[in-house]
């Protein structure tokens, strides 16, 4: 994809400018104190709630700025970009507001749920590629042969100037920050944060975070390194490298960059909603797993992030929470070996709620599970307060019963 210039130019007026060109169409989000957080982590955390935003991402400030740019000729002619999900969305919903043909080319694979988002704005999708990097070869064959406009996801100065403008109302609405951290992927929101953070708050100290597989900075300040890709939840900051624009503007001025593993992800995805009441895709709960996983770090600091995007599929969120609860026992899932006679299963569920358990699910297996004819296997996955109360529950049954933990 090409680049909209050779060398990188962005100043702070530049995000100015950008926050009046967009105010019409970005809402201006909610920068709150969250006790909760505040409490688990013996920091107080600020967070700005992106995923309020109309597409439920901090993408389309980029997205709105870098289209209000557009000449009458190019709006004519229309826009072009690729993206898997939330940029997508943002070109898709400024370009219904403009008037403005958009082509979106999305990976062959993109989850249904995004692609019906997008197309709902009206755009036209091509679905083309195996991953990111193939469906760019196709968007610029299209490009090359419709003359459309690219409005690259993150490697544009007016895109970077965009969502500059969360760090902008961030630091005006909580100008006092120790410490803000900040997801990486393809780089433009770090960039902007780096641009308003120099001219209004240069004492806060700014921290990004990536996830393993996608963490070419995670030497930072040493050179950007090769990084072996592959799945992860946090598939918004899933870039191979970040933009050369994004990298000229960060240059040497964060204070470090976190690394988070997937499961780190997936546990902060379910604070954010058990705690926080807010939902958080993978990319969007990177900056809590970091500052959970920091802990020292930043006990006693007034630390902020932005929950940047809360585009998370229903089922994927239920299984994150699930998974977490059972990383953390408080699920626990119990096999009985007992006899085959009735009203067992009645009196092992009347325990179960004697001692405070919930059942979440129940299966009885008399024909290949069991040992003998003579008895049934029992499987039941119960909910318990907290991982204390969940050994309790094992061990008052274990008296009683023939019981394992899977």
């Amino acid at each position: 994809m090409p680049d909209s210039a050779s060398k990188t130019s962005l100043t702070f007026n530049d995000v100015k400018d950008a926050q009046k060109r967009i105010a019409a169409t970005i809402a201006r989000t909610p920068t709150i104190s969250n006790v909760a957080l505040s409490r688990l982590t013996e920091a107080e955390i600020i967070i700005k709630l992106e995923n309020l935003q109309a597409i439920g991402s901090f993408k389309e400030r980029g997205a709105a700025n870098r289209m209000a740019l557009l000449t009458p000729e190019e709006r004519k002619r229309g826009v072009i970009t690729v993206s898997a999900g939330n940029h997508a969305q943002g070109v898709g919903r400024q370009a219904s507001l403009l008037g403005v043909e958009a082509t979106i080319v999305m990976p062959r694979f993109t989850p249904a749920t995004k692609v019906a988002a997008t197309q709902s704005w009206g755009a036209r999708v091509v679905l083309a590629g195996e991953n990111f990097d193939e469906a760019v070869k196709t968007a610029e064959k299209i490009r090359q042969e419709e003359g459309q406009t690219l409005i690259h996801p993150f490697n544009d100065p007016a895109v970077i100037a965009g969502q500059g403008t969360c760090a902008l109302e961030m630091i005006e609405d909580a100008p006092d920050l120790d410490a803000i951290v900040v997801p990486i992927g393809g780089g433009g929101l770090m960039a902007g944060f780096v641009t308003v953070l120099k001219e209004l708050s240069p004492k806060t100290k700014l921290y990004g975070v990536q996830v393993e597989g996608y963490s070419p900075l995670g030497a930072y300040p040493e050179p950007l390194r090769s990084v072996p890709g592959g799945s992860t939840i946090a598939e918004g900051i899933a870039v191979v490298q970040p933009g050369h624009h994004c990298l000229d503007v960060i240059g040497r001025n964060l204070d470090g960059v976190f690394v988070v593993n997937e499961l780190q992800v997936e546990s902060a995805i379910t604070t954010l909603a058990e705690k926080a009441r807010q939902v958080g895709e993978g990319a969007g709960a990177t900056p809590l797993a970091a500052i959970l996983a920091n802990h020292d770090l930043f006990r006693g600091k007034k630390v902020g992030f932005p929950i940047s995007g809360g585009n998370i599929n229903a089922r994927i969120l239920a299984h994150v929470i699930l998974r977490s609860l059972l990383r953390e026992g408080r699920i626990l899932r119990l096999i009985f070996q007992i006899p085959d006679r009735p009203g067992l299963l009645a009196a092992i569920s009347e325990k179960i709620g004697s001692y405070g358990g919930n059942i979440i699910e129940v299966s009885h297996h008399r024909l290949f599970a069991a040992p003998s004819v003579q008895t049934a296997e029992l499987v039941v996955m119960i909910e318990a307060r907290d991982t204390e109360h969940a050994l309790e529950i094992e061990r008052e049954l274990s008296r009683h019963y023939h019981v394992e933990r899977d």
